[in-house]
């Protein structure tokens, strides 16, 4: 099986994939509340779902951002430690989990994907289908309508309506929970035919985040992790 990991928000997405099936989960852990408190439990709560125990485990698929450094390094770092293990371990991109989403809802593309930045900017990277077609730019909020233009746009709902005032009517997912586990399930099915990343090298929000000493937080975690997923 394969285990699915997105932490760079507020929301952790968790998928578990084996053969023909996946099982998934959307738990919102909220601004002030701490994703090394839910991470653990949540992954468990889906094992047990699926009748799995972390012998079961075959390798980690985790976002490595942009996020936030508290939310955003307990995934990577959940990733790195189970890496210790033996388990080969995959990086994607936020954008790529994003872009999977508009895909799994019926959106090919040319399509903008916007992500939230903090302090009234956003990242955006155009994709066309599984391809990012450019390198991700981060701007602030009124800049955004000289590189998109007219162009078809999506953003999370969470920042959708914060840019309604700079940019036209932006593409709508009708379920955008369902396919976001959706697509992080197919991530977990693309990604390990492919060579495995280790170590996953996070993209924080704020250049100042990857000033701290993260490389410390994870090199702990390693049989810790196995026997807190057995329990």
């Amino acid at each position: 099986m394969i285990l699915g990991l997105d932490t760079a928000t507020e929301v952790l997405h968790l998928a578990l994939v084996g053969e023909g099936k996946a099982w998934t989960k959307r738990v919102v852990v909220g601004v002030g509340r701490s994703h090394s408190v839910s991470l653990l439990p949540s992954l468990n709560a889906l094992m047990e779902e699926a009748g799995a125990t972390a012998e079961d485990l075959q390798g980690v698929c985790c976002c490595a951002g942009p996020g936030g450094f508290t939310s955003l390094r307990i995934g990577v770092a959940t990733a790195e430690g189970l890496a210790l293990t033996g388990l080969p371990t995959w990086g994607f991109s936020s954008f790529q989990l994003r872009a999977g989403a508009l895909r799994e809802a019926g959106f090919q593309g040319p399509v903008w994907v916007l992500l939230d930045g903090q302090r009234g900017e956003a990242f955006l990277q155009r994709w066309d289908g599984a391809q990012a077609m450019n390198e991700a730019h981060k701007l602030p909020f009124p800049k955004l309508a000289e590189l998109i233009g007219t162009a078809p746009w999506w953003a999370p709902s969470s920042l959708a309506p914060k840019l309604a005032e700079h940019l036209p009517p932006s593409l709508s997912i009708e379920d955008e929970t369902a396919s976001t586990l959706a697509a992080l399930a197919a991530l977990c099915r693309e990604l390990p035919g492919l060579e495995p990343e280790t170590p996953i090298h996070p993209f924080y929000l704020r250049e100042t985040d990857a000033e701290l000493n993260f490389p410390q937080f994870s090199s702990h975690l390693g049989d810790a992790l196995r026997k807190g997923i057995a329990r």
